[in-house]
């Protein structure tokens, strides 16, 4: 028998065309900022809540609109107490009342306080409702070292009801590097995969290529998004795009700043491929390797790797040789 194939998912020319069962997104390619002082932390927040006024008005349709990683601070990795925010804070409210003004739900990024480690803040993410109630809350498990200065995430990886019916995820920029970022989402039933970052330039055909993997080798919509344009120092690219679960790309942004980037994704195409497809149903195969010799498939685990990880005895075979194994060459000191 030939292995079923549902139809292709096309944009919905954006989501202008919207179909009963689609989730219209927005990714917005925000303007990278400078964020040194309270007051400049204050008016991003206002540009930020317009630019949410603005996906609403340019898209009736649009369910959800995502914001890049850093969009409240920028690159420059500057701990600062006084651009820290919270969870529960103003800065966070003015975000939430956002949504509830233009009836969008919102994806936002923040650098939350950390009390137990002050020099050590959580690279965080908040989605809320068009009503404003908070529905995923995310720290990023892998911040991007050397670079970055963030506390790994302890709150693992959630998924959740998202506009229409869809199961939801978000995982932070260089989260996505890591292919057992988007199992996990979809092995907790994520149909939609958000990905926010504030890469630059230099790691463009990387943030391609792991976009369509994460989608193709979970049957999983992925929708991802930058920062975008310089601020003076740094070039962050934007490259707002949206995949397919079969990895293809359906819409592909460029790098102009506050562009944003709309599809039309149908998460019931997704729950289709991952019922119906034989050939390439890798999610499902993962865990009955060979079903057509066994029956059922074989449900051991055969990777060493994962085995040493779950034991905390993790270590590569160059383990002593790695050159960079703290934020030294960074300019942060060695942790305590």
């Amino acid at each position: 028998a030939v292995p079923h194939t549902p139809l292709r998912m096309s944009s919905g020319l954006g989501g202008l065309n919207k179909s009963p069962h689609g989730v219209v997104v927005g990714l917005c390619q925000l303007q990278l900022p400078v964020i040194e002082t309270k007051d400049q932390l204050d008016a991003q927040v206002d540009r930020v809540c317009a630019l949410v006024g603005k996906a609403r008005r340019g898209s009736t349709s649009m369910d959800l609109v995502v914001f890049p990683e850093y969009m409240l601070h920028g690159l420059s990795m500057d701990v600062c107490d006084e651009i820290m925010c919270e969870r529960d804070g103003p800065i966070v409210a003015r975000l939430r009342a956002a949504c509830v003004q233009h009836k969008i739900w919102g994806c936002f990024s923040i650098m939350e306080r950390n009390p137990a480690a002050p020099e050590s803040p959580f690279n965080s993410g908040l989605i809320f409702d068009a009503d404003g109630n908070e529905v995923l809350y995310y720290r990023k498990l892998h911040p991007w070292v050397p670079v970055e200065p963030w506390a790994p995430g302890d709150l693992g990886v959630p998924v959740v009801d998202g506009p229409n019916g869809c199961k939801l995820a978000l995982i932070i920029c260089h989260d996505g590097m890591f292919p057992e970022m988007a199992r996990e989402c979809a092995y907790k039933g994520a149909e939609i995969m958000l990905r926010t970052a504030g890469y630059t330039a230099p790691i463009r055909d990387s943030w391609v290529f792991t976009n369509q993997a994460n989608a193709f080798q979970n049957l999983m919509c992925t929708a991802s998004v930058c920062m975008s344009g310089s601020d003076g120092t740094f070039d962050s690219m934007g490259e707002g795009m949206f995949c397919n679960f079969d990895g293809g790309i359906i819409t592909r942004g460029g790098g102009r700043p506050d562009e944003i980037i709309t599809c039309e994704l149908r998460p019931d195409l997704v729950r289709e491929a991952r019922l119906g497809w034989g050939v390439e149903n890798n999610i499902y195969q993962l865990g009955h390797r060979a079903y057509v010799a066994v029956q059922g498939g074989a449900r051991d685990c055969p990777y060493t790797f994962m085995h040493d990880l779950v034991a905390g005895k993790y270590r590569l075979p160059w383990e002593g040789q790695v050159k960079h194994t703290d934020g030294r060459s960074c300019g942060f000191p060695p942790p305590v």
